[in-house]
């Protein structure tokens, strides 16, 4: 551990203590997190998934920041997709247990809220599949769009608010590793598990664990980056 990741777990603990201390402000947060879900799932992710690219550049070139990075683009970006993943959790938390009906299935429409039961975690596993292999292509390659243009531009907010040229990055992709590693590994291997572990907590846990998640994924793409 060099001084850098001293000064980083340093701030982790700073930054997560008083959450667990001063119970004014832990009353603060759960309240703030049931009446305005969007804007904490934005909150979620503007801190918390950046920090797991941080980490990813940690393991690549051994340091947390670099010139171009983008940390607040990148910051942004999270910020969206912390919505939409939110938005996608509404959906299918709801959707995924009505198609099951629709198939013949008996589900109780309170089945979440329920005890924990093969039957909930099977449900959960149908949640965490369908979120997955419908929504997180979407997200994955969003993400990664989004990515190689504040890259590009030299990681600054002008650059980063500037025209993006989706199509022709989207063109640009190596889906050779979209192919081999996101849609045939992390998805089934890890993001379907951890999503069925996910909804099988209270609702308002589930974006917290996700931009945790986040963290993860960051990790994950520094490991890919460096086979690559």
């Amino acid at each position: 551990m060099n001084r850098a990741d001293a000064i980083c777990l340093f701030g982790v603990i700073v930054f997560f203590t008083p959450f667990f201390i001063f119970k004014p402000l832990t009353s603060f947060y759960w309240d703030f997190n049931t009446h305005h879900p969007y804007i904490m799932a934005f909150i979620k992710f503007f801190l918390l998934a950046p920090f797991g690219e941080m980490l990813g550049l940690r393991i690549l070139k051994g340091v947390y920041h670099e010139k171009g990075f983008g940390l607040l683009p990148r910051a942004l970006v999270w910020g969206f997709l912390g919505i939409s993943l939110k938005m996608a959790f509404d959906i299918f938390a709801h959707g995924a247990p009505a198609m099951l009906i629709n198939m013949g299935m008996n589900i109780p429409t309170d089945i979440l809220l329920q005890p924990l039961s093969l039957l909930k975690v099977f449900v959960t596993f149908t949640i965490g599949a369908t979120l997955n292999l419908f929504y997180a292509p979407m997200l994955m390659v969003t993400h990664k769009i989004t990515d190689e243009h504040i890259r590009d531009t030299g990681g600054s907010l002008k650059g980063f608010f500037s025209p993006m040229k989706f199509g022709e990055r989207m063109a640009n992709l190596n889906w050779r590793i979209q192919w081999n590693f996101t849609f045939t590994r992390a998805i089934p291997f890890f993001w379907i598990p951890a999503q069925t572990l996910n909804f099988l907590l209270p609702d308002e846990y589930r974006i917290l664990v996700a931009a945790i998640y986040s963290i993860v994924l960051g990790i994950l793409l520094a490991f890919v980056s460096m086979k690559s």
